[in-house]
């Protein structure tokens, strides 16, 4: 789907059809015939509005034409989630900047565009050209941040119910975060050196911009406090992952070494019986009326000496 906005008197508006220096959104669902009339009309590589459909497809920019192409990654929430234990995950977004329109592309209903599209990112001018790449970035960051938090809420949540009792969908769970947070790590990793070569080679022109250039630096910034974040979030949640297992491994060790003592206490009186259940002479209390209970009444003291000895020792 395609759509076209422009700013008239500080309201952004969707227009029919393209002005210049207009932005262009292109979201789901996709239009294949519709995208190539695109790339026909604004005289655009037909590869740069389809390549951020893959959602494999690495950060990075390129010129071609005087047609400028950067390729960032964003997260989005995994919607398919019966199939995919990952709770978030990560998909690029384009921008295309020509001549006379900005272009953004993305194959997810993603927040960092959502935000443009209803207004609320502050001083958003959608033909100033190089500031609305700088906001994209900036609100990219900012959403990184605020997932990152809310992986680390739902890890404490998920912690202290797995303390309790751990059940497999807990430990799935915590599996989910963890996928997540390799998938910010690695993306996180590869925006910032995209920034870094977006500022080496002042592809945006705004190296003398000193308002824009300090935005630049800002977001680098903001986006090395992300990866922090996510490097540390993912050593808690393996330490977690690590200290779980080691839980459950303490537990099944205590459920065997109960069963043990069980099978040890209940031997004495089974040895007993399985010798006076034999069919041989001479064996003490033959005649004695009273032997069946001088047997059991015996073997249960043995096997009540045992319950104390084991209790004493702290087994039991």
């Amino acid at each position: 789907m395609v759509r076209y906005f422009e700013k008239q008197k500080g309201t952004l508006l969707e227009v029919e059809l393209p002005t210049q220096n207009c932005w262009i959104n292109i979201s789901p669902p996709f239009n294949a015939v519709e995208i190539d009339q695109l790339s026909e009309e604004l005289s655009v590589p037909l590869d740069f509005l389809t390549d951020p459909l893959d959602i494999d497809e690495r950060t990075r920019f390129e010129i071609e034409d005087d047609v400028k192409f950067i390729v960032v990654n964003t997260p989005a929430l995994n919607e398919e989630r019966a199939d995919d234990l990952t709770l978030y995950i990560t998909v690029p977004i384009g921008i295309i900047i020509t001549a006379e329109h900005i272009i953004t592309i993305s194959s997810y209903e993603t927040a960092v565009m959502q935000k443009f599209i209803e207004s609320k990112v502050r001083s958003f001018e959608p033909h100033d050209f190089s500031l609305f790449v700088l906001q994209i970035l900036e609100q990219n960051v900012y959403t990184y941040l605020r997932c990152l938090k809310d992986i680390n809420v739902r890890r404490n949540i998920i912690e202290k119910e797995v303390y309790e009792s751990s059940q497999n969908k807990d430990l799935k769970r915590l599996l989910s975060l963890e996928k997540s947070l390799v998938y910010f790590v690695t993306a996180l990793s590869s925006n910032a050196l995209l920034k870094q070569k977006l500022q080496r080679m002042d592809l945006l022109s705004i190296q003398h911009d000193e308002e824009k250039a300090d935005l630049l630096e800002d977001i680098m910034i903001d986006n090395s406090q992300a990866q922090e974040m996510a490097h540390i979030y993912t050593n808690i949640l393996r330490n977690t992952m690590d200290a779980l297992a080691s839980m459950i491994s303490n537990n099944l060790n205590e459920v065997m070494q109960r069963l043990t003592l069980v099978t040890i206490i209940l031997m004495v009186p089974t040895l007993v019986a399985s010798f006076y259940g034999m069919n041989v002479e001479n064996l003490p209390l033959e005649k004695s009326p009273y032997a069946f209970w001088f047997l059991f009444g015996g073997s249960m003291l043995f096997s009540f000496s045992l319950v104390i000895f084991f209790r004493s020792k702290r087994m039991i």
